[in-house]
């Protein structure tokens, strides 16, 4: 059966970083000459080469998501319910291995949850959790689900991958996206990282898109994250698993995120440093890229980094984000998954971006387009 594994498997990573590293400036202006830009070209703008070609990168990069997206910027929120896991992920502080108090939400607390986004102003919510088959598998994704469709135009989820016919129930009760990070496509250092659990299977997960796409959801989101490997090589891959996955779910939308390690429990440091000045050139090389990929930029980043970035890509941003259970309204002093930068609230994110001449959009404009035609 096909999947990226057969595309994923025509390429070295070791052959790659060596291409990335020997581009040159002559290569860079060739590129930039051009109208279309190719996976291979795409290696040519996240090199080292191109840094002193940021300003330029920039600027086209701003016109191109003007021009698909207009003056706009979509804002969700990310709701926790369980930091249950069955996983050991070295840069997680909810792997199994940290002993934290560990939370699952009840009915009465994702409501109660819910309530108080709902009053922030969201109507696109991504539910997220630990990756515990036996306490948040699909009879517990598909309750959540039940109890607050009524309340969102859209909702997503980042959790454990699931087999093809799971995605497909889920998508019965009202999903609309998923998220599902590689996090890194170096098979060496992911068993580094991933040493036991389910998520140690390199190979299913990578998978996890082919079998969302199969299912027929409407958005997949993909990404790296960056600090366990060469940012560069991985971003590659990245935009490889995009590309095939255009080309054969070609229904499907699709949005990459851009996740740097942050301190958490059980802290490890990155491996490869990724600077400010790499994120941009990485950003305005993915819309350089692909004109219509929904670019993505959570509370990671600091608040000046994320002030500036808006005008530079990204087509969508988090605010006021709480990465632990029940951390908006239910148990605000439970462990978080990581920290944030970005503290700021709802209204201050909302003015930041109105300030800037944007229009903030509480839901995915597409789905409701689709439906109006």
């Amino acid at each position: 059966m096909r999947s990226f594994k057969n595309t994923f498997d025509l390429y070295d990573w070791d052959t790659l970083e060596q291409d990335i590293y020997n581009i040159s400036s002559n290569d860079v202006q060739r590129v930039l000459g051009k109208e279309k830009i190719t996976l291979e070209d795409f290696k040519v703008l996240i090199s080292p080469a191109a840094k002193p070609f940021i300003e330029q990168m920039a600027q086209r990069s701003q016109a191109l998501t003007k021009k698909r997206f207009g003056n706009t910027i979509q804002m969700y929120l990310p709701m926790y319910l369980s930091n249950e896991c069955q996983n050991i992920c070295t840069y997680c502080g909810f792997s199994m291995t940290n002993k934290i108090r560990r939370k699952t939400l009840s009915d009465k607390e994702i409501l109660k949850e819910v309530a108080h986004i709902k009053r922030l102003g969201y109507d696109h919510i991504l539910l997220v959790t630990g990756e515990a088959n036996s306490t948040v598998g699909v009879s517990y994704l598909k309750n959540a689900i039940c109890l607050i469709r009524a309340h969102f135009s859209n909702i997503s989820i980042e959790v454990q991958p699931l087999d093809q016919d799971d995605y497909e129930s889920l998508i019965e009760e009202g999903l609309y996206g998923v998220l599902v990070y590689q996090e890194t496509y170096h098979k060496a250092t992911y068993k580094t990282h991933h040493p036991k659990g389910k998520k140690s299977n390199f190979d299913y997960r990578m998978d996890t898109p082919d079998r969302l796409g199969k299912a027929g959801v409407h958005k997949i989101g993909i990404g790296a994250l960056f600090g366990l490997e060469d940012w560069r090589v991985d971003s590659f891959y990245t935009a490889l698993h995009l590309k095939y996955l255009q080309k054969t779910y070609w229904k499907t939308k699709y949005s990459i995120s851009f996740p740097r390690l942050r301190p958490h429990e059980g802290n490890v440091e990155p491996k490869v440093e990724m600077t400010d000045a790499d994120l941009v050139q990485l950003i305005c090389a993915y819309r350089l890229l692909d004109e219509d990929v929904e670019l993505s930029m959570s509370t990671r980043e600091s608040a000046n980094f994320r002030n500036n970035i808006i005008n530079l890509g990204i087509t969508s941003i988090s605010a006021e984000s709480k990465t632990n259970p029940g951390g908006y309204a239910v148990a605000p002093e439970s462990l978080e998954q990581f920290e944030i930068c970005d503290a700021r609230s709802t209204e201050e994110i909302k003015q930041m971006i109105q300030f800037q001449g944007y229009e903030v959009v509480w839901k995915d404009w597409d789905e409701t387009f689709s439906k109006s035609v």
